[in-house]
C-alpha cells in the first residue's frame, strides 16, 4: 500500500512547472513601496514643471536685450545718400512751392524719402537736399516705396505733386507713377520760374539845391507822361472800339472771363463769406455759377491759387 501511494498522486494531481505558477498577490508592504515610487514621480514632475517655468523666464530676458539692440540701431545717424538727379532746393519752382508749405504738410513727403516722419527743425531741410532714390526701378525697395503711395489718398497725392512741380489731374495709380519716377532722377520741369517780389533801390538824398532842380524834372516827367499815356488810352480805346465793332454780337457773349475778372468776383465772394466755414469746394462752385454759360472746369488750378493769395 505504501509503494503504489506515490504513483497514484501523480497520476491524479500532476505538477506545474516554476515557470507557470499563478502571480502572487502583494502584500501590505509592497503596496506602500509601490505608492512612494508614485509620489517620487509626481515630485520629479514638479520639479520639471517648475524649470520649465525658470526657463521661460530666462527666455523673456533675452527678448529684452533684442529689443535693446533694435532701438539701439534706430539711434544711428540720419544720412541723405546721393541720387543721380538734382537737389529739390536747386530746383527753383520746386524751392519756391517749398518755402509756400507749412512743416505738416510735408511730413509725408519727408517719410516717403526717408522713411521716417522728421523734425521740426530739419524737415524742410531735409526735403530740400533729396536728390533722388538709391536703388534702381523695379527693385524691392521700389515696390515698397509704390506700395507706401498707394495708401495715400488722392488729396495727399495731389499736394506732393504741388510740391514737385508735378501734373495733379489723374487717378491714384497715374499719380503713384508720376511721383515715383520723378523722385528716381529729378529734375526741372522747364516752366518759367515763379515770380517774386523785387528789392526797391535806396532811394538818394537829395540837398537843398537839388531839391529845387528834381521837383521841376518831376513836374516835367509827370507832364509829358500824362500826356502820352493820355494819347495812348484814346488810341487805343479807338482801336479797340474799330475792332470790337467788327466783330459779330453772339461772338461778343461767348468770350470766356478774363483772369482779372475771375480775380475780381473771387475778391467779391471772399468779402461776404464767412472763413472759418466756407470750403475751396464752395467758392470754387460759386464762381462757376456767377458764369453759368462758360466751363471753368479748366481754370479750377487757376481759381484755387487766386484764392490762396488773396487769404495769404
Amino acid at each position: 500500500m505504501s509503494a503504489s501511494a506515490p504513483a497514484a498522486e501523480g497520476e491524479g494531481t500532476p505538477t506545474q512547472p516554476a515557470s507557470e505558477k499563478e502571480p502572487e498577490m502583494p502584500g501590505p508592504r509592497e503596496e506602500s513601496e509601490e505608492e512612494e515610487d508614485e509620489d517620487d514621480e509626481e515630485e520629479e514632475e514638479e520639479e520639471k514643471e517648475k524649470s520649465l517655468i525658470v526657463e521661460g523666464k530666462r527666455e523673456k530676458k533675452k527678448v529684452e536685450r533684442l529689443t535693446m539692440q533694435v532701438s539701439s540701431l534706430q539711434r544711428e545717424p540720419f544720412t541723405i545718400a546721393q541720387g543721380k538727379g538734382q537737389k529739390l532746393c536747386e530746383i527753383e519752382r520746386i524751392h519756391f512751392f517749398l518755402s509756400k508749405k507749412k512743416t505738416d504738410e510735408l511730413r509725408n513727403l519727408h517719410k516717403l524719402l526717408y522713411n521716417r516722419p522728421g523734425t521740426v527743425s530739419s524737415l524742410k531741410k531735409n526735403v530740400g537736399q533729396f536728390s533722388g532714390f538709391p536703388f534702381e526701378k523695379g527693385s524691392v525697395q521700389y515696390k515698397k516705396k509704390e506700395e507706401m503711395l498707394k495708401k495715400f489718398r488722392n488729396a495727399m497725392l495731389k499736394s506732393i505733386c504741388e510740391v514737385l512741380d508735378l501734373e495733379r489731374s489723374g487717378v491714384n495709380s497715374e499719380l503713384v507713377k508720376r511721383i515715383l519716377n520723378f523722385l528716381m532722377h529729378p529734375k526741372p520741369s522747364g516752366k518759367p520760374p515763379k515770380k517774386t517780389a523785387k528789392r526797391e533801390k535806396p532811394k538818394q538824398k537829395a540837398t537843398s539845391k537839388s531839391k529845387k532842380s528834381v521837383k521841376s524834372a518831376n513836374v516835367k516827367k509827370a507832364d509829358s507822361s500824362t500826356t502820352k499815356k493820355n494819347q495812348n488810352s484814346s488810341k487805343k480805346e479807338s482801336e479797340s472800339e474799330d475792332s470790337s465793332d467788327d466783330e459779330p454780337l453772339i461772338k461778343k457773349l461767348k468770350k470766356p472771363p478774363t483772369d482779372e475778372e475771375l480775380k475780381e468776383t473771387i475778391k467779391k465772394l471772399l468779402a461776404s463769406a464767412n472763413l472759418e466755414e466756407v470750403t475751396m469746394k464752395q467758392i470754387c462752385k460759386k464762381v462757376y455759377e456767377n458764369y453759368p454759360t462758360y466751363d471753368l472746369t479748366e481754370r479750377k488750378d487757376f481759381i484755387k491759387t487766386t484764392v490762396k493769395e488773396l487769404i495769404s
